[in-house]
């Protein structure tokens, strides 16, 4: 699989063939892919191809003429006469490479090389392309050789749309579309739709980028970009020296709960548009790497490798701030589309999770095991305790069930509290234990299928380093 994503539709790689809405539109090249969209293009990279939903029509971003001659000479401009702004290729139909308004890459010329340039074509007439007057040198003559007019898009690893414009990055060098024009990105004609580019003085690559908050947003591992304005002339890229999105994880970058999230070489960070905050406490000093995520609107799905290698899917409840670790699932990419979210995992499978609408035809699934560990129980004492009771309040769906376990000191023994309760409504267990003094004890709930708890209270002794006195908490 080589990337999922939707726009009015689910569209991915699957080897050589870019499918959408399930039917193969186009052939790219094997490998891991990034995509974006403007308005009915979806754009994919690093192929340069594109693929317009509204006609069907699949191609590529960049269009080139080579030839052996070219020739440079007066011509017309808006119906007027103008003076060195033509090239003519006697038997070439233009229209079939290029437009009005692309910024077309000449090289080649050798007797006038200043004529290696990167103009904007005004006007094409059969074999007649038209520039601005005296855009060219040495008008008129005829340029022989290997010749070269190109419709260049810049090489870039990351993609994402703002604001009716495509913004991209490369190493260190980031990169706006023309307004509304997938396939320009050299037109600087001095107006508010024109290109942009700008490079970043910073040490490190690009890592990746997406739009958040009206502003595109690019990432290094140490740095953080956005860039304010509305137009090339008011551009402006503010960094910050912060923590961002970790060497290949860009597909960790997804917004839930109105904020971003992604894996940095410290973990997870929450991004508000400031400072970015860690949140992925609950993993403790373990490291990930190879993250990629996705949002139903309030939980964070990531899936990344741990320190054994192993993939695993978390889940993120921005509601609660709660971790939840699903399976081993290894996803690829997510993409979130009609209210759903789906993702790709390793072996070119596409599942439904998370918040489901409408739910497609399904096989009703086992009862899932699942634990819950607390942290350990001092009660707010230095001193040796002992549990004696615990009352718990808890309701079970049908064909669960539920055990309590504790453990006293560290000591990696699990004791069984009670016999598996089972289904019921919600309703309140009061479970003895036997009396055993410690300086801490740990509680754990394990079990089958759906199971909510309301509340725990604990009975427990405390006292002296020696002794224990009862108290109830």
């Amino acid at each position: 699989p080589g990337g999922l994503f939707s726009w009015d539709g689910l569209a991915w790689v699957d080897g050589t063939g870019f499918f959408y809405r399930g039917e193969r539109k186009g052939t790219v090249t094997a490998g891991k892919k990034t995509f974006t969209a403007l308005g009915a293009y979806l754009v994919i990279f690093p192929d340069k191809a594109y693929y317009n939903t509204a006609d069907g029509t699949f191609g590529q971003l960049e269009a080139e003429w080579k030839g052996a001659s070219l020739t440079f000479t007066n011509g017309k401009l808006y119906g007027e006469e103008a003076e060195a702004n033509t090239i003519q290729a006697a038997g070439v139909r233009w229209a079939d490479y290029f437009k009005a308004g692309d910024a077309v890459t000449i090289s080649g010329c050798t007797t006038h090389p200043e004529n290696n340039k990167t103009p904007v074509i005004r006007e094409i007439d059969g074999d007649k392309l038209y520039f601005y007057e005296y855009v060219f040198s040495g008008t008129p003559y005829t340029e022989r050789g290997t010749l070269s007019i190109k419709r260049a898009v810049p090489d870039m690893e990351f993609l994402c749309e703002n604001e009716n414009r495509l913004w991209g990055c490369d190493g260190n060098t980031i990169y706006a579309s023309k307004l509304g024009d997938i396939f320009n990105w050299n037109v600087y004609d001095g107006v508010s739709t024109d290109s942009y580019a700008v490079d970043t003085g910073s040490a490190g690559r690009f890592t990746g980028c997406i739009s958040f908050l009206g502003y595109p947003v690019f990432f290094k591992e140490d740095h953080i970009y956005k860039v304010y304005g509305s137009m090339p002339s008011n551009f402006e890229v503010m960094g910050s020296a912060t923590l961002g999105v970790a060497e290949g994880s860009a597909a960790s970058l997804a917004i839930a709960g109105e904020t971003l999230f992604y894996l940095s070489r410290a973990g997870i960070m929450a991004y508000s548009g400031g400072i970015p905050q860690p949140v992925g406490g609950a993993f403790g000093l373990e490291r990930h790497r190879a993250a990629a995520a996705g949002s139903d609107g309030l939980k964070y799905y990531v899936s990344m490798a741990g320190e054994d290698e192993n993939h695993r899917l978390h889940v993120y409840d921005t509601q609660r701030g709660l971790w939840h670790t699903e399976d081993r699932t290894r996803a690829t990419h997510f993409a979130r589309w009609n209210g759903n979210l789906y993702f790709l995992n390793d072996a070119g499978e596409i599942w439904i999770t998370g918040n489901i609408q409408d739910p497609p035809e399904s096989a009703e699934e086992e009862t899932v095991p699942w634990w819950a560990e607390f942290g350990d129980f001092v009660e707010d004492s230095p001193n040796k305790k002992g549990v004696s009771k615990l009352q718990v309040r808890l309701e079970l769906e049908e064909g669960a069930e539920v055990q309590a376990l504790i453990q006293f000191d560290s000591d990696g023994e699990w004791r069984k509290v009670n016999g598996v309760l089972g289904e019921g409504p919600k309703r309140s267990y009061y479970l003895p234990i036997i009396p055993r003094r410690g300086d801490h004890y740990r509680l754990r709930l394990e079990g089958r299928g759906g199971c909510r708890v309301y509340s725990l209270a604990r009975e427990y002794y405390s006292g002296s380093e020696l002794k224990s006195k009862p108290g109830r908490q």
